[in-house]
């Protein structure tokens, strides 16, 4: 039975990188190069250690995979099906993280504590949740289902559900109501948008005093 249910974790995971990943080109290749399959193979091991309380060995297998695939994640962390870490290097889950269904995380993301908590500290995530390149989540906080997290924001807050956010610190800009289905590289820039606001305002504003200047020039002649 754990074997049976260990090999279709194993297919599950392959079928997930080749949906997440068009580079990826066969089962051979995701099974050699995939530091992002790796990491969570030997996670699932480590968890499973850590839940039978052989903490010190669930630990020498994550440092053991955070050596060879450079993606650290914590044994006691909860990991849903169909994760997936695209690349990977610099990722880092801490102890307490949950994590739902099918999630997409970038390179570099961190879901960190803000060092002053005990207990629960770490970030639950939702399911079809998207955290751009270098994104990092603190604190005990939830990002709901189906948000979307843009390349290097910071979040400190809970998310709502099907919320779209960016910036530093991150600022929700959006949610399904407002905006069409968005591309992790097609995110919204609040401050551009505040910008080109501005700049529309103030054109109008220097209009509307040229035809007045013009309008008291043209009744004194």
């Amino acid at each position: 039975m754990v074997v049976t249910r260990m090999f279709w974790h194993v297919r599950e995971q392959i079928d997930t990188v080749f949906e997440r990943d068009p580079a990826a080109r066969s089962v051979l290749e995701i099974v050699l190069f995939y530091p992002g399959f790796h990491a969570l193979l030997l996670h699932r091991v480590a968890h499973s250690l850590y839940g039978s309380g052989w903490f010190t060995l669930a630990r020498a297998v994550s440092q053991f995979s955070r050596a060879v695939t450079g993606i650290e994640i914590h044994p006691g962390a909860r990991i849903g099906r169909r994760f997936f870490i695209d690349h990977g290097m610099g990722v880092v889950i801490g102890e307490t993280s949950e994590i739902g269904d099918d999630v997409l995380v970038y390179q570099g993301v961190t879901l960190g504590g803000t060092g002053k908590d005990t207990g629960k500290r770490h970030p639950t995530i939702g399911d079809g949740v998207v955290v751009g390149t270098g994104a990092t989540i603190l604190g005990n906080i939830r990002i709901g289902d189906h948000v979307k997290i843009g390349a290097g924001s910071v979040v400190l807050h809970s998310v709502p559900d099907h919320s779209t956010v960016v910036g530093v610190p991150g600022r929700v800009v959006g949610d399904e109501m407002e905006f069409e289905p968005l591309e992790h590289g097609d995110l919204p820039d609040p401050e551009a948008r505040a910008m080109e606001a501005l700049s529309r305002r103030v054109a109008e504003l220097e209009a509307t005093l040229k035809a007045l200047i013009d309008d008291k020039v043209s009744t004194k002649r």
